[in-house]
């Protein structure tokens, strides 16, 4: 991933390479979009060719070894990443860069012959007219009040469990009226109201 970040930023960006360590997760911001038309989607695919803005750096790590070919990247992160349960590997565009994050959600191990679209958090157990986890809703609503512009993956990391669990509560809160969004998806907040 930081070499990722060194051989694909933009160096006409002054700006500077972030790495940002937490206890379950490291992200690292480097300045410049995707090259060319390459897109998110693409990158998900693993099936695309890869253009370099920076071909003299390229060619300075593949002939030192620290990269095997163009493109492969992501592919081998992602690879690397399936012999460890819980490890999620996410990337975006964000104001002017790229955001790459590798993240570890906990895995309950006591869990057995759960289907796999079940997410990691639901118990085997659980029947399906169970109400909706009052206390864990609760809970995102202290989080957002300390700091109004948590994200979704510092929640789910927060609350041990999945993006997608935290996705389908912060619809919840937000159709009860406990909480809205405002501006923007990235550089917005969140604001707690207190209708409850």
């Amino acid at each position: 991933m930081v070499l990722n970040a060194v051989i694909h930023r933009s160096y006409s960006n002054a700006g500077d390479i972030q790495i940002k360590i937490f206890d379950n997760s490291i992200s690292i911001f480097n300045p410049g979009k995707l090259y060319g038309d390459l897109t998110i989607d693409d990158l998900k695919s693993d099936n695309y060719h890869s253009s370099a803005r920076n071909k003299l750096i390229v060619e300075a790590f593949f002939l030192t070894g620290d990269i095997e070919k163009y493109g492969t990247g992501f592919h081998r992160i992602r690879t690397a990443i399936r012999d460890y349960p819980g490890m999620e590997f996410n990337y975006e565009e964000m104001q002017n860069g790229f955001v790459s994050e590798l993240r570890y959600v906990p895995v309950d191990k006591n869990k057995t012959n759960v289907p796999n679209d079940v997410p990691n958090d639901v118990p085997n157990d659980v029947p399906n007219d169970v109400p909706k986890n009052v206390e864990r809703q609760e809970k995102i609503i202290e989080y957002l009040r300390l700091n109004k512009q948590t994200s979704m993956n510092e929640l789910a990391g927060l609350l041990n469990v999945t993006r997608r669990t935290i996705k389908r509560d912060i619809a919840e809160l937000k159709e009860q009226n406990r909480i809205e969004r405002v501006g923007s998806p990235r550089t917005g907040y969140w604001k707690v109201l207190d209708n409850k």
